[in-house]
C-alpha cells in the first residue's frame, strides 16, 4: 500500500468515525434535542451590545433586545460604541430617548474583546449576555435558556444561530451551514464538548466569565477563546436548540471570506494557547482540542489529496498526449472510454453520499420557513463546492498566523 492510500484511508476513517459518533449521539439523545430547561427563577441579566460601525443594524438589535419576553426590572442593557466612524453613536443617543434605561458606553476603538471587558465592569446581573450589533434574539430566547444556570456548574449557554438574510444564493448556502453547525453544537453538548458560544447570543455566568479574567483581547475570536477557557476550568457549556437568534451574514464573497479567515485564525490562536492541555482537564483535553485539531487536519488533508490527484492526472495526460503526438498514435479512442473505479473511489463516493444525506437530515430536523423553499441544487452546491473552499481559507489563515497577522478584517 502506497503512502497516498494510507493517508486517504486515514482520512476516510476519521470522517466515518465523526459522522457515526454524531449519529449515535443523536439517536441516543433525540428526545432531548429540543429540550427547554425549566424556568425556576428570573435571574438578573446584563446584556452587552458591542458595536463598531453598525449604523445599519444597531437600532434593530436594540429593539429586539427590548422586545425580549423577560421581566424588564431584571434586565440591564448596555450598548458599547467602540469608536465607530459612522452614525452608530447618534443612533444610540436617539434610542436612549425611547428607552431611558439604555446605558451607553462611548469609547475609543480598542476592539470587541476590550469593549466587552469595559462593559463587564458596569454589569450588575448574575448572568451577562453578549449580543452582536447585527443580531436579533427571538423574544423567548432568554426564557428558554436561562434555566440551564440552575446547575451551579454551568458557566455559559447559547441558542441556535440562524442567518437573518436568506434571499441570495450565498446567503442560502450559509443557512444550510448554520443549521448544520447548530445541530452539531447541540449534539456535542451531550458529551460536554461544545467548543464555542457564538457572538450573536452568548450567555455567561458572571462569576465564571470574571473568573477567567474576561475576554482575551489578543484573540480575534474572543467567543471561541472564552468557551475554551471556561471548559478548561471545568465549567459546563449548554445549548438550547429550541431557542434562536438571527444574525446578518455576508452577502458577498469578499466579506464572507474575511469572516471565515478570522474564524480559522482565531481557532489557530486557541490551539496555540491551549495545546498543552491535550489529554487532560476532562473532555476539554480529551475531545475538544483533538476534535478541533482534526477539523483543521481533515481540511488540509482533503485539499492536498485533491490537488495531488489533480496535478498528477494533468501531468500524466500531458505526457501521454505529447508521446502520442510524437509517434503519430491517436490520442483518444471513443470506444475505449471507460472508468476503472477502485476501493478508494468507492469509499470517497460513499462518504460524500453519507454527508449529503446527513446535511439533508439536519435540514429536516431544524425546520423554519426556508426549509420548504430550500432548493435541492443549493444542497448539492454546498456539498460539492462550498465546503471545498474552506480548506483554501484555512491555508490563507495559516499563512496569516505564521506571519503574525491577527487582523479582524
Amino acid at each position: 500500500m502506497d503512502f497516498l492510500s494510507i493517508v486517504y484511508l486515514s482520512y476516510m476513517f476519521v470522517s466515518f468515525y465523526l459522522l457515526i459518533l454524531t449519529l449515535l449521539l443523536y439517536f441516543k439523545n433525540r428526545k432531548e434535542l429540543f429540550e427547554i430547561p425549566k424556568l425556576t427563577k428570573h435571574y438578573s441579566v446584563s446584556i452587552m451590545i458591542p458595536a463598531y460601525n453598525e449604523e445599519d443594524s444597531i437600532a434593530g438589535t436594540v429593539e429586539s433586545v427590548y422586545a425580549l419576553d423577560y421581566p424588564r426590572d431584571k434586565l440591564q442593557i448596555i450598548a458599547v460604541n467602540d469608536g465607530s466612524k459612522d452614525n452608530t453613536i447618534s443612533i444610540l443617543n436617539k434610542l436612549k430617548l425611547k428607552y431611558p434605561s439604555l446605558q451607553i458606553l462611548d469609547k475609543k476603538n480598542s476592539g470587541k474583546a476590550d469593549s466587552l471587558n469595559q462593559a463587564l465592569k458596569l454589569c450588575t446581573g448574575e448572568i451577562v449576555v453578549v449580543v452582536d450589533a447585527d443580531s436579533y434574539p427571538n423574544p423567548d430566547s432568554l426564557n428558554k435558556t436561562v434555566g440551564f444556570f440552575d446547575d451551579d456548574l454551568v458557566g455559559a449557554a447559547t441558542v441556535a444561530c440562524i442567518p437573518r438574510n436568506k434571499k441570495t444564493f450565498l446567503e442560502r448556502l450559509q443557512v444550510i451551514e448554520y443549521k448544520v453547525i447548530a445541530f452539531t453544537r447541540k449534539i456535542l453538548g451531550f458529551i460536554d464538548s461544545i467548543y464555542v458560544i457564538p457572538g450573536p447570543l452568548g450567555m455567561y455566568r458572571k462569576k465564571a466569565i470574571l473568573g477567567i479574567g474576561g475576554f482575551d483581547t489578543k484573540n480575534i475570536t474572543e467567543d471561541i477563546e472564552a468557551t475554551w477557557h471556561l471548559a478548561k476550568d471545568g465549567w459546563k457549556i449548554r445549548m438550547c436548540l429550541a431557542g434562536t437568534v438571527t444574525t446578518i451574514v455576508p452577502n458577498k464573497v469578499k466579506p464572507w471570506y474575511t469572516q471565515r479567515r478570522r474564524w480559522s485564525l482565531g481557532g489557530l490562536q486557541c490551539l496555540q494557547k491551549y495545546y498543552r492541555y491535550i489529554f487532560s482537564h476532562g473532555m476539554f483535553g480529551y475531545f475538544i482540542i483533538p476534535f478541533f485539531f482534526l477539523g483543521f487536519l481533515l481540511g488540509l488533508t482533503g485539499i492536498f489529496i485533491f490537488l495531488y490527484i489533480l496535478i498528477r492526472k494533468i501531468f500524466m495526460y500531458f505526457f501521454l498526449v505529447l508521446y502520442s503526438v510524437n509517434i503519430g498514435v491517436p490520442i483518444i479512442y471513443l470506444n475505449e472510454l471507460y472508468f476503472t473505479p477502485s476501493v478508494l473511489n468507492y469509499f470517497g463516493i460513499i462518504l460524500f453520499l453519507l454527508f449529503f444525506f446527513f446535511s439533508f437530515f439536519v435540514l429536516r430536523i431544524i425546520k423554519d420557513e426556508l426549509l420548504e423553499k430550500q432548493k435541492f441544487f443549493d444542497l448539492v452546491f454546498y456539498m460539492v463546492v462550498y465546503l471545498l473552499i474552506y480548506p483554501f481559507v484555512l491555508i490563507t489563515s495559516i499563512v496569516h498566523f505564521i506571519k503574525g497577522k491577527r487582523v479582524w478584517r
